[in-house]
């Protein structure tokens, strides 16, 4: 019985290997997928197929095709050459592409199906959204940040709930291009400044309307473009004032907890630092094209770590999509935790151009007083009596009296605890350690843990998505299916009283 078992299983492999892999669509053929699944989800007002359309232009931009397929995708949803629609989108084309699909016409079926299709704006949006992403990966800004100004405008003016998704990835390219135009941030002067108006009246429409695709995306523009012209003032403000909508897609809910986390960070706040950056981070994709936002994450959760005075673990830097990326914030890890300060203004100094770029240098500056902090406790733990000359010496300190400050500091903060100083003779005086496990420290560790993979439950509970308006579907099929009882009931009490007028004289004889 094994043996045809094993020989119906190469039998199958064998079959698998003639067959192959699925041949790739056209990216034409993909496009015109799409439009059904637009109109299906305008039909049942789905917003599920409008993002499994969506999803696919990950797999269009890839295409050499690209251009000619937004070419006929644009003349088959609209065949009139006169028509309004199907100018601006060409307009934003190359002539030739437009030229080469001149000859080129849509099948009869094709026609058939896609006739009143000028009537569905959310397919010119969609097309519309293709031109951007060819306009963004051409590095044509300027004429994208032109054509999104009036494309989001548009958008807006239509107020269709399933415009929604589609609405919010307009308005993310519309950011993405003036990013990109000169002076690009954090010059004052720099063009994302001017689309804060247009971004915050999105945000008013897209909460009036509840329209919650739209609201999550430009909130988190908004917190982007205020980060990336450091000002955290009017982001904290922005965050204070607006409620992030709890339906959000876990892509925009990553970003915004990462931005989140940035502002704590900036304003001192470590603790709510960390509990957003490493929501952030769980959340994140760690393969596959997002892998850089995840790396990204845990540079600036392992600098609010070390800020706190923790020490990541060491399995963090082995993980094969982080080695390379975390490589100097792993000699700065190693510099903290032996609290050597000339490694430490080495390691800053050697890396100061990706620490910069990663946007994390203001806050590894600030870790000068936890290498100290760190050094005084190392040596707290190896003498029970130590001179503040002596410590000047180890840590490379100016002067006794800023080690005198530092370790009266570090004594305050409970770096160095069961510790006192001997001001007359100038001495830190260290008594015998604790015993840890006597403290509440385990439990509270423990504690915190169970709260985390609690809250990681419920969110996983809340992000689950099922079909709009099902419940009524089964309520209208609950209640057709008592009116066909009652219909069935009435007609057998008709058919048994009429079996009866029958019998009276039917059967008289008998």
């Amino acid at each position: 019985m094994a043996d045809k078992m094993d020989i119906d299983a190469v039998n199958g492999q064998k079959e698998e290997e003639k067959v192959g892999p699925a041949p790739e669509l056209p990216p034409e053929r993909i496009i015109f997928n799409n439009f059904d699944l637009i109109r299906q989800a305008v039909d049942a007002f789905d917003s599920r197929f409008t993002l499994r359309a969506l999803r696919s232009i990950s797999t269009l931009r890839k295409s050499d095709k690209f251009v000619e397929a937004i070419v006929i995708g644009v003349r088959t949803a609209f065949p009139k050459p006169n028509m309004g629609a199907r100018k601006v989108l060409e307009e934003m084309l190359p002539e030739s592409a437009t030229a080469m699909q001149n000859g080129v016409a849509a099948t009869e079926k094709e026609k058939k199906d896609t006739g009143d299709d000028q009537q569905v704006p959310e397919l010119w949006a969609y097309l519309g959204i293709l031109v951007q992403v060819y306009l963004y990966d051409t590095q044509q800004y300027q004429e994208g940040a032109d054509f999104s100004e009036n494309f989001v405008e548009k958008i807006r003016s239509w107020n269709r709930r399933t415009l929604d998704p589609i609405g919010a990835k307009a308005y993310f390219y519309y950011s993405l291009f003036h990013e990109n135009l000169d002076p690009k941030p954090p010059s004052k002067q720099s063009p994302v400044i001017e689309i804060r108006p247009k971004l915050l009246a999105a945000l008013r429409s897209a909460v009036l309307r509840k329209d919650n695709d739209t609201q999550a995306a430009v909130t988190v523009l908004l917190l982007r473009n205020y980060i990336s012209t450091a000002d955290i003032t009017q982001a904290d403000l922005l965050v204070a004032q607006t409620q992030f909508p709890t339906s959000a897609t876990n892509n925009q809910v990553c970003r915004y907890l990462y931005y989140l986390g940035r502002i704590r960070a900036i304003q001192l706040a470590y603790t709510q630092a960390h509990d957003h950056l490493e929501s952030a981070s769980r959340k994140s994709p760690t393969t596959g094209p997002a892998v850089g936002f995840y790396q990204q994450a845990m540079k600036l959760l392992i600098v609010v770590e070390l800020l706190m005075g923790d020490i990541p673990e060491r399995s963090v830097f082995r993980q094969p999509s982080l080695e390379s990326a975390l490589y100097p914030y792993l000699k700065l890890v190693q510099a903290v935790r032996v609290g050597d300060l000339q490694a430490f203004l080495r390691c800053v100094e050697t890396n100061d151009a990706q620490f910069r770029k990663d946007g994390t240098y203001t806050l590894i500056l600030r870790l000068r007083q936890n290498v100290i902090k760190t050094g005084v406790r190392m040596l707290s733990l190896s003498y029970s009596r130590i001179s503040l000359r002596d410590i000047c010496t180890r840590l490379h300190i100016s002067s006794e009296e800023s080690a005198e400050y530092i370790t009266a500091k570090a004594i305050r903060d409970g770096v160095i605890p069961d510790s006192s100083l001997d001001h007359t003779n100038g001495h830190l005086i260290t008594s015998s350690g604790r015993d840890a496990y006597s403290t509440t420290e385990p439990s509270e560790a423990f504690h915190a843990r169970i709260e985390a993979l609690l809250g990681m439950r419920d969110e996983c509970v809340m992000a689950m998505r099922y079909p709009m308006n099902k419940h009524r579907q089964e309520l209208s099929e609950a209640a057709k299916a008592r009116e066909r009882e009652r219909e069935l009931a009435k007609e057998i009490i008709e058919g048994e009283g009429d079996d009866g007028e029958g019998d009276e004289g039917g059967f008289e004889g008998m």
